[in-house]
């Protein structure tokens, strides 16, 4: 897992626009909301780092002392920690089979739907 600072700044239209201080200028995003622009940043650094990873680029380490970062106001940082490892497993996105137990009555109900219905349908 990794830890890095994003840096948050509202724009004059309103936008929050978000840049990483330890990947400037590779890494930046912006949301119409906060929580826009936090998912968005989320999402940028993850395609950054798994890019990087993929052409096997070396990647800055990131600052661990956010004091570092000399920010004017209104800017403010926000930690964010990605897990590389499950992130490329949610983008190589295998099917992996499992065995399910239910309770007998959902079962029964299930079977008697209309021929052509699925119990995963159910």
């Amino acid at each position: 897992m990794v830890l890095y600072f994003e840096k948050f700044h509202k724009n004059s239209d309103n936008q929050y626009e978000v840049s990483f201080p330890d990947l400037e200028p590779y890494a930046a995003t912006y949301g119409d909301t906060l929580e826009e622009a936090i998912q968005s940043a989320h999402d940028s650094l993850t395609g950054y780092l798994l890019t990087e990873e993929d052409f096997h680029e070396e990647v800055p380490t990131p600052t661990d002392d956010p004091e570092k970062f000399k920010l004017k106001e209104p800017n403010f940082l926000v930690p964010v920690q990605v897990d590389l490892q499950l992130e490329r497993e949610k983008e190589e996105n295998k099917l992996v089979k499992k065995t399910l137990t239910i309770p007998s009555h959902l079962s029964n109900l299930a079977c008697k739907k209309p021929v052509g219905s699925t119990l995963t349908g159910f």
